[in-house]
């Protein structure tokens, strides 16, 4: 490619909106502006412009002309915005009356290039919004989303439906992070065989891929390459602007300063990362293998009601089901991992009705009391109930074992079979591969349905709020019909920690059902629960 041809984008304000609503400080602007300017690069996309009014959202989620000329923008410096298809396509006036409500010609406008993002579906309904906004005189680029799953004879239809509009740059966006570099030239290549203008490039890095992503297409002949400060985008993110600034000096001829950039970074936005959590991690590349939208582990990982066995089996079933595109009704179908009506063969009160019921937890504390933990049991013989595979409590002194979650209950497999107690789960609503981990395992079938804020104690399974086996262990106790339940090792996670929130949530449910045991720890507790000690039982 000649000099000066490659061009590179920033688009932090658009792409980073998705975790603060787009409320970025005008004296953060100022100094963003500032640092792109000063490390070359050619366009900034300050954000979205379209109709959407639900809810509270800054002003880069709107960035009108108004808002772009109340900043000091730099001379060299030329701003994107970027409309969403679907605003356009589904306009009662249609496309052109929709287009002509957001922007004026681009001569009276602060504004050089207007990029559409489509989905495979709204990409040829959303084409004649290229011959408006060139019309009015704008730099018009299409950003095509999800394309990595579409085949070879659908992506060259699409191509091939470009060429009959003026588009200036035609991006394919690898939204589910799923490419890498073979299988991004492979697609540019396509592209390629039919159309001819300047192809773009916007990469997610949930496989660790996105520079390479990059940088493999512009070997392909890609002219166009979007970045993030720090990658900051949806989920694991995308490129990140200061690399790709280093790697594309040399090919774009420029001389770039990364000291305001650095600076820039931080002062905010490493701190803003640390708070939002973008940037890869082992569940947006398990997202990214199996072509599941980023979104649904951004929402998990935010939501302090999934621990990590919960969204890895979330990530199972969506796999299985599929997940390219995004719906929060089918994460919350996702997190209900048992199948069928509650069910089971075991009842509790069998063993359990008129005995006291000691629940051993896994915190610090259960070390330090071992020993008087140890007497209690062997003088006053309540029933144990130990949480998973924990093995602080000698093996002799504990009934049985109680675990629910079905990757924990798999992960554990091997430890469960070596240990001697009798092992609680619901069995009979678990998949078969679970069971082919645990023959010859005595199985207590106890069985299990989750329903917010909610604790039923049924002779052969409950309902409960969650899938923690905490809840459950609380539950097999009830359901037994125990006298009261002891805790041990329930220690706490510290006051700002959400789990902590989690299990006192927990804790309020349960003891307001009237059938429900009272609860003491006798060991230390950060929970807002009634305490004693072991030694003064």
């Amino acid at each position: 490619m000649r000099m000066n041809e490659l061009k590179l984008l920033d688009c932090t304000l658009r792409d980073g909106g998705y975790y603060n609503s787009w409320d970025f400080d005008v004296s953060l602007v100022q100094d963003y502006l500032k640092a792109m300017d000063e490390l070359k690069v050619d366009f900034v996309e300050l954000g979205l412009r379209g109709f959407n009014k639900d809810g509270f959202k800054g002003a880069c989620a709107y960035t009108t002309d108004h808002y772009i000329n109340s900043l000091i923008v730099p001379k060299k410096l030329k701003v994107g915005v970027m409309v969403n298809a679907s605003e356009l396509i589904n306009y009662p006036d249609g496309i052109e009356t929709a287009l002509s409500q957001l922007f004026v010609p681009a001569s009276e406008s602060p504004v050089s290039l207007v990029r559409i993002a489509c989905h495979v579906h709204e990409f040829i309904p959303a084409l004649p919004a290229a011959k408006w906004l060139k019309e009015q005189g704008y730099i018009v680029g299409f950003n095509l989303m999800q394309i990595a799953d579409r085949s070879e004879e659908e992506i060259k239809h699409l191509a091939d439906a470009a060429n009959q509009y003026p588009i200036d740059v035609l991006y394919f966006a690898d939204s589910l992070g799923s490419l890498n570099p073979e299988t991004t030239a492979y697609i540019v290549q396509i592209i390629r065989e039919v159309w001819k203008g300047p192809l773009g490039i916007h990469t997610h890095d949930n496989m660790g891929y996105a520079l390479a992503n990059s940088m493999r297409a512009v070997g392909e002949g890609v002219t166009w390459v979007d970045g993030t400060v720090t990658g900051m985008g949806r989920g694991p993110g995308n490129a990140k602007t200061e690399y790709l600034a280093i790697e594309l000096e040399e090919y774009r001829n420029v001389s770039s300063n990364m000291t305001p950039l650095m600076k820039l970074i931080e002062g905010y936005f490493k701190s803003m990362q640390n708070a939002c959590g973008w940037g890869t991690n082992t569940f947006y590349y398990f997202a990214g293998k199996h072509g599941i939208h980023p979104t649904y582990i951004q929402e998990m990982i935010s939501d302090s009601r999934y621990i990590e066995e919960d969204i890895l089996a979330v990530i199972e079933y969506l796999r299985l089901e599929g997940g390219k595109k995004y719906n929060s009704n089918t994460l919350d179908a996702a997190r209900n991992f048992y199948s069928g009506a509650p069910t089971g063969t075991w009842k509790p009160s069998d063993e359990i009705s008129g005995r006291e019921v000691l629940i051993i937890g896994n915190g610090p504390n259960i070390v330090k009391h071992m020993q008087a933990i140890e007497t209690y049991i062997r003088n006053k013989r309540p029933f144990v109930i130990a949480l998973n595979t924990q093995t602080h409590i000698s093996a002799d002194l504990i009934d049985i074992r109680a675990a629910c979650h079905p990757v924990r209950i798999l992960a554990d497999s091997s430890a469960h079979t070596t240990l001697p107690q009798p092992l609680v789960i619901p069995a009979s609503m678990l998949s078969d591969n679970i069971h082919q981990a645990f023959q010859g395992k005595n199985l207590l079938d106890f069985g299990i349905s989750i329903k917010e804020n909610t604790f039923e104690f049924e002779s052969n399974y409950c309902v409960l709020p969650n899938s923690l086996v905490f809840s459950y262990a609380l539950a097999i106790a009830a359901s037994g019909q125990a006298t009261r339940i002891l805790l041990a090792g329930f220690d706490g996670y510290g006051t700002d920690d959400p789990r902590t929130g989690e299990v006192n949530s927990i804790l309020s449910n349960f003891t307001k059902v009237p059938v429900a045991p009272p609860v003491i720890s006798i060991t230390p507790t950060q929970y807002r629960i009634s305490t004693s000690s072991v030694y003064a039982f």
